[in-house]
């Protein structure tokens, strides 16, 4: 029987502002399984941070019961077998799950999926080609119903999902507008082809990006990342008949999760502009994942869609990590290399 050295974080306090390593504990233990039928064992290989974990750590319900305390933190990864008792699986494949934060898992056959290595980078599972893809590219097409000609605007456009919403609006024809926190950003978004590229810290207001933005000629498709001013100054710079995609409220999460602060009082700008305004969530699209890869693929083999991630590596450092997702650290996605 094989023994492994087996490191994990436990989520052990919740936060009530920015979540830091203060908020888990990493454990290590020998560990020496035995496989039951159908059990595969998986050692990670890459990790995947995301925005919707400090959700999770809210105290009340939102899609779903907050993440317990003294449990590994959940997160999707890219993984490979070391031992098998599956016929599906050998040992030395590439497989990707929810196995969270830990190093060495056993799982069960049903809980992972192959990943081939001579399609895309192995990574590209925790992007393109995983749940940001998934969100970015349904929440556009499904809620955002763009249009060729339309002006699609993007907030956090250098993120994990707006940076693949700014490319797949690209593709449908649309003139885009992303908006991101720094000048390297903006720099990074005009080399994918965005018509503007606005970075939020260059305005005092949302008034002030308001005026850039109807300057512009107003937004036809919303997809909002993050929320507060950047989002005030969007839902008042609506055109006719202009749809809003709530992805994400990153600039809400710290400290405005059980006690939010005063929404705009948009309301009247959507009776004005008979727009409309519809949340999504990956999971609501996960049954349509070969959908996506099936329009997704031949761009990232043709080299047509950029995947950029920031890739830390270092397993100690997965709580820093999503600590600085609320920083701007990250370009395109967080993702942690077990080394």
């Amino acid at each position: 029987m094989s023994s492994y050295q087996l490191k994990q974080w436990f989520y052990v306090k919740r936060p009530n502002e920015f979540v830091g390593t203060e908020h888990y504990e990493l454990r290590e233990s020998d560990f020496s399984p035995q496989l039951s039928k159908n059990e595969v064992l998986v050692k990670s290989e890459y990790i995947s941070v995301d925005p919707y974990m400090r959700i999770q750590q809210a105290a009340t319900h939102s899609w779903e019961p907050p993440h317990p305390l003294n449990t590994v933190q959940g997160a999707a990864v890219v993984a490979k077998v070391l031992e098998s008792n599956n016929d599906n699986f050998q040992p030395g494949d590439w497989v990707s799950g929810y196995i969270g934060w830990q190093t060495h898992a056993v799982v069960h056959g049903n809980e992972i999926q192959t990943i081939d290595p001579e399609q895309a980078d192995v990574k590209t599972a925790l992007g393109i080609l995983g749940m940001p893809g998934r969100t970015a590219w349904f929440g556009l097409m499904e809620a955002g119903k763009p249009k060729p000609g339309e002006t699609v605007l993007v907030s956090g456009a250098a993120g994990a999902v707006g940076s693949l919403v700014t490319q797949f609006a690209i593709k449908a024809g649309c003139r885009v507008i992303g908006i991101a926190g720094s000048e390297e950003k903006c720099e990074w978004l005009k080399t994918m082809g965005v018509d503007e590229a606005l970075n939020y810290k260059s305005y005092s207001s949302a008034q002030q990006l308001q005026t850039k933005l109807l300057e512009l000629g107003g937004v036809d498709v919303y997809f909002d990342n993050v929320g507060g001013m950047i989002t005030d100054a969007a839902l008042t710079s609506l055109n006719l008949r202009a749809r809003v995609v709530v992805c994400g409220q990153i600039s809400q999460y710290n400290g405005g999760l059980d006690i939010p602060e005063v929404g705009p009082r948009f309301l009247h700008q959507l009776l004005y502009k008979r727009a409309s305004v519809q949340g999504i969530l990956a999971r609501d699209f996960t049954h349509r994942m070969a959908e996506m890869i099936e329009h997704v693929a031949p761009w990232i083999k043709t080299g047509e869609i950029e995947f950029k991630s920031t890739e830390v590596c270092g397993f100690e450092y997965l709580p820093d990590t999503l600590a600085g997702l609320f920083e701007g650290q990250n370009t395109g996605k967080a993702i942690v290399r077990v080394v």
